[in-house]
C-alpha cells in the first residue's frame, strides 16, 4: 500500500509540475507572438498553433486534476438536503459515472488519435494525433483518480459555516 501511495504522490506532483510548465510555456509563446507581431511585423506560424496545443493539453489534464482535487462543480447543496442513505447512493452513482466517462475518453480518444495520425498540423508540422492524444491521456488519468474515489467516503463535501452563511445571505 505504501508503494501505491508513493506512486500516486509522484504522479500528482509530476502532473502539477507538468501543468505549471505548460502554462508558463504557453504564456511565453503568446508574449513572443505579440512582440514579433507588433514590433517586428511578422508572426511565426508555429506560435498560435503551439499555444493552442498547450491550452488543449492543459484543459484535458485539468479535467483529471479536477477529479483528483474534488474541484468540479457539484450539486452538494442539493445532495446535502437528502437523507444519508440516498446521499450514499448518489455518491456511488457519481463515482461510476466518472469511471464510465473516463473509459469512453480512453476508447474513443485512442480511436480518434490513431485516425488523425496521418494528418500534420500546418504551423508546427507535428502529427494531429499529438493534439488529440490529450483525450485518452486525460481518460487514463481520470480513470486512476476515479478508482481512487471509490476508497474515499464521499465526493460531495459538507459546506462549512461560512459557506452556509454566504448562501443564506444571498437569499
Amino acid at each position: 500500500m505504501a508503494t501505491i501511495k508513493k506512486a500516486k504522490s509522484i504522479l500528482d506532483r509530476s502532473l502539477d509540475y507538468l501543468l505549471g510548465t505548460m502554462i508558463v510555456a504557453m504564456t511565453l509563446i503568446i508574449i513572443y507572438q505579440i512582440f514579433t507581431r507588433n514590433f517586428l511585423d511578422f508572426t511565426p506560424r508555429w506560435t498560435e498553433e503551439l499555444a493552442l496545443l498547450l491550452l488543449i493539453w492543459i484543459a484535458f489534464i485539468g479535467i483529471a486534476i479536477g477529479f483528483r482535487d474534488n474541484l468540479h462543480i457539484g450539486v452538494g447543496v442539493f445532495v446535502g438536503l437528502m437523507p444519508k442513505n440516498i446521499q450514499k447512493k448518489i455518491d456511488l452513482i457519481t463515482k461510476v459515472l466518472v469511471i464510465a466517462t473516463s473509459i469512453i475518453f480512453i476508447y474513443y480518444g485512442f480511436r480518434f488519435t490513431f485516425l488523425m495520425h496521418g494528418s500534420l498540423m500546418a504551423g508546427t508540422g507535428l502529427p494531429q494525433s499529438f493534439l488529440y492524444s490529450a483525450i485518452p491521456v486525460s481518460g487514463i488519468l481520470t480513470f486512476i483518480y476515479g478508482v481512487e474515489m471509490f476508497f474515499k467516503d464521499a465526493i460531495h463535501e459538507d459546506f462549512d459555516d461560512d459557506a452556509k452563511e454566504a448562501m443564506e445571505a444571498a437569499k
